[in-house]
């Protein structure tokens, strides 16, 4: 099966309908299978998703881009730091 990247939006959605799905009585592998997505793919939604609405996990993704960001621009920074020490110290 093809690999499927979806939006954060979409995963809440999915989320929600596989709640009330679950709400009327189907079992998690049928709700998976209606909604074309592995159980191991629910499962990690539900763990990173679980009760986050559309609007906080807008937020998350932007958080954890800019999270990123900052984190290579440290490893950058530490990295100019280390080529200026070892020039000053003048063993080049």
């Amino acid at each position: 099966m093809p690999r499927k990247r979806f939006s954060t939006e979409q995963i809440v959605t999915k989320l929600r309908q596989a709640e009330v799905e679950l709400g009327r009585g189907l079992h998690v592998p049928q709700v998976c299978k209606k909604l074309n997505i592995s159980e191991q793919t629910y499962d990690r939604w539900r763990k990173e998703y679980g009760g986050l609405r559309l609007d906080q996990a807008k937020r998350l993704k932007a958080l954890e881009q800019e999270n990123t960001r900052l984190k290579r621009l440290v490893a950058d920074q530490a990295l100019d730091n280390a080529i200026l020490k070892e020039v000053a110290s003048g063993n080049f």
